[in-house]
């Protein structure tokens, strides 16, 4: 099956939003588990349970503001960066 090119190029664009929108989450989450570990929070801490700490409701929730949030920011910086740039850009190839 063969998409034309209009809804190729939104399938590629909700694609890259899905990829940098988790790779947001995947950051946050990760500087969670890392702050798990760190003295404060005590010693003899298992993985188990430093997951179990921060896979939350709440945390799910704030994880996916902030990536959205952060990926409009991006997304806002990357199109004002680009169409400034002189010269002919990606889109008119």
């Amino acid at each position: 099956m063969s998409l034309n090119p209009q809804n190729e190029h939104r399938l590629v664009a909700v694609w890259r939003a899905v990829i940098e929108v988790a790779f947001i989450v995947f950051l946050f989450y990760s500087n969670l588990l890392m702050g798990e570990f760190t003295e404060s929070n005590g010693r003899g801490k298992t993985l188990l349970h430093a997951v179990h700490d921060i896979f939350t409701w709440a945390n799910f929730l704030i994880a996916m503001i902030s990536a959205l949030i952060g990926y409009v920011i991006f997304e806002y910086l990357r199109r004002k960066i680009w169409y400034r740039r002189p010269g002919k850009s990606r889109m008119e190839k």
